[in-house]
């Protein structure tokens, strides 16, 4: 699910010519089947599975298509305002769908790119371009998630889906699903829930449509903060420290994404609940490394950033570790 802008180098007229045959149509085309593809995986998440498509399903898939659009485009549209700002030549977002697959975790679409037709000239412009997405998208979960909790239903929701929830046979001889915890959202766990109130586990979750987008958007944020290559984290760390110290960040994040897959593999094999790493990282780490590559590409124009851009840049980096789940799915 990459949201990222894509750098113009060698297959720049290979871009151009792929990005003038599609007029806006197509981009309204992609946003329509994301707009669908969401609605389905709304209807499956908050209603654990598709029983029948009638107009009270598609009503329960309404709130996650539209919170998760919602997040996606701020994140687009961040990176591509700040493109037009700097006169770089920028296609509209590229929505992708992603059809509901049975058996495989779907959130109903693998997020968007916007395409740039123009060469970035200079490291101050790659950088508001590479920061703007994830601190727009970082907001936009944010307005997403205190929506969720200032209004989080009673337990009669839950209990409407899972009647059997507090049965002691309950969640036994099925496949269970727990989303991953990170700092921000036990934070606001803690300052939203109120005395007696009926907080969802995180195993819970996903029935609840902006609990789940919020936490995805987290997600979505802290994937592409990632310092690596041409992952907007590596556009900051790339503009705010150069080349040499980006090549070293991101191969210790390339370490550290692969020691998480083993401890995460151990924990699946052995039972150890370590709690502390996914088997899926290794997936990740592998499209990072054969697709987005390690090294970021050089810019011809570098200069130390001054002093505004170095504290956004440090403010996206505390929204990583914010949002980063170094287990962001236990399945059991």
């Amino acid at each position: 699910m990459e949201n990222q802008f894509e750098q113009n180098t060698g297959n720049e007229k290979v871009i151009r010519k792929i990005s003038k045959k599609h007029s806006p149509y197509f981009h309204l085309l992609l946003f329509f089947l994301t707009f669908i593809t969401t609605i389905i995986a709304g209807m499956d998440w908050t209603a654990a599975g598709i029983s029948s498509i009638n107009l009270d399903s598609f009503l329960r898939g309404l709130p996650y298509s539209l919170s998760i659009i919602f997040i996606i485009t701020f994140h687009e549209f961040g990176h591509y305002f700040a493109a037009r700002y700097h006169k770089v030549d920028a296609t509209l977002p590229y929505y992708i769908p992603f059809p509901p697959i049975p058996g495989f975790l779907n959130f109903g679409t693998m997020g968007a790119v916007i395409r740039t037709r123009s060469a970035i000239q200079n490291n101050k412009a790659m950088f508001d371009i590479g920061v703007a997405g994830p601190i727009a998208g970082f907001i936009a979960s944010l307005i997403v998630l205190i929506i969720g909790y200032s209004f989080l239903p009673s337990i009669d929701y839950l209990l409407n889906i899972h009647p059997d929830y507090f049965s002691p046979d309950y969640g036994k001889n099925y496949i269970n699903l727990e989303f991953g915890n990170t700092l921000l959202f036990s934070f606001f766990r803690e300052i939203f829930s109120q005395p007696g109130q009926f907080i969802p586990p995180m195993s819970e979750i996903y029935h609840y449509p902006y609990l789940c987008v919020g936490w995805f958007g987290l997600l979505i944020t802290a994937m592409n903060l990632l310092p690596v290559g041409q992952l907007d984290g590596g556009h900051i760390i790339y503009s705010m420290f150069g080349q040499k110290k980006q090549e070293i960040i991101s191969t210790i994040t390339m370490i550290g994404l692969v020691l998480l897959s083993v401890t995460g593999f151990i924990d699946m094999y052995l039972g150890l609940n370590l709690n502390i790493g996914w088997p899926g990282w290794i997936i990740w780490a592998l499209l990072l490394y054969f697709v987005i590559k390690i090294k970021h590409p050089l810019i011809a124009n570098f200069n130390p950033l001054d002093k505004k851009r170095q504290t956004v840049g440090y403010f996206a980096i505390i929204i990583f570790i914010l949002s980063f789940s170094p287990m962001p799915f236990n399945i059991w």
